[in-house]
């Protein structure tokens, strides 16, 4: 049994941990605000541009003049997953989940025989996938804070991209990245950025949908040809917006569970430490007592 001494230093030293998760959880709520806003408000932009540039991109016939980001390579053999994590920890499963669903969708790939290389933009993902993939990882990016990172910053990840897709290193990129819902609840996702996914538009409407005719000046390729590499920045903008509403709501999440946790741990310690305290009280007494009749 641990002496009084010892429970006492440790449950002095729960209790400064439980003020430190407190304290983190105060401000991962209070980050959670700003980064839930603007994750939200920039989905109808890039939804919208995804849209438009799949409506465009369906009403052409892809040729050798078509841009490379519509016309892909004409095979699927090498396909860059572009993990989206964080630099930091401390945010429960939100790191975890990302690199999981990358590790499941590289293993199918691999099965198939396609070959898997990953990019990343975060540590955390980088050092979960370094242990498995080693060979594999082409190459790393620390963004830090997540809620500080600018369109600018977004704009230079999908230069390189595009730079190694046009250089040959890849056939098809897949970005991966958490979607916020809640608090409670950040869905890991998959979306191909390179070559743009093109969905089969329906019969009774267009993509954008209206069934209304819609004529383009200068013609739609010229148009993709402008658009589909800002199509690429948003997108991992938005990812990027999304990974950091994700961050803090898990954090938060995690930090209240540590807090909560610390409390019980606290309280069982106590009752330890009293239970030990009275039965040396008691085993003093009963000595004195034998002494006494001793005399």
């Amino acid at each position: 049994m641990a002496s009084l001494k010892a429970l006492k230093i440790r449950i002095g030293s729960v209790k400064s941990t439980q003020k430190i998760t407190k304290a983190m959880k105060m401000v991962a709520a209070a980050k959670l605000r700003r980064a839930q806003e603007a994750a939200e408000a920039g989905r109808p932009y890039a939804e919208r541009l995804e849209k438009v540039v799949a409506s465009l991109a369906s009403q052409i016939t892809v040729g050798p003049n078509s841009p490379k980001l519509l016309a892909g390579t004409g095979k699927d053999q090498v396909h860059l997953f572009v993990v989206a994590t964080s630099d930091r920890g401390l945010a429960g499963a939100f790191n975890t989940n990302i690199a999981r669903l990358a590790r499941r969708r590289a293993d199918e790939l691999i099965a198939q025989g396609k070959t898997v290389r990953f990019y990343t933009i975060g540590k955390k993902g980088r050092g979960a996938l370094n242990r498995l993939y080693r060979d594999a990882m082409v190459h790393g990016i620390e963004p830090g804070d997540l809620g500080k990172l600018t369109f600018a910053d977004a704009r230079g990840y999908a230069d390189d991209l595009i730079a190694r897709f046009e250089a040959g290193e890849f056939d098809v990129a897949h970005l991966f990245y958490s979607h916020f819902k809640s608090v409670l609840t950040q869905e890991p996702t998959e979306q191909q950025i390179i070559p743009v996914s093109v969905p089969v538009p329906p019969s009774s409407s267009s993509t954008l949908g209206t069934s209304a005719a819609v004529e383009y000046e200068p013609d739609e390729e010229e148009i993709l040809a402008d658009l589909l590499p800002r199509n690429v920045a948003i997108q991992l903008y938005r990812a990027m917006r999304e990974n950091a509403a994700s961050e803090q709501g898990s954090k938060m999440t995690a930090m209240d569970n540590a807090t909560r946790n610390a409390g019980d741990l606290i309280n069982r310690l106590t009752i330890q430490y009293n239970r030990s305290r009275q039965a040396a009280i008691t085993t003093e007494l009963v000595e004195i007592i034998s002494g006494a009749e001793a005399l």
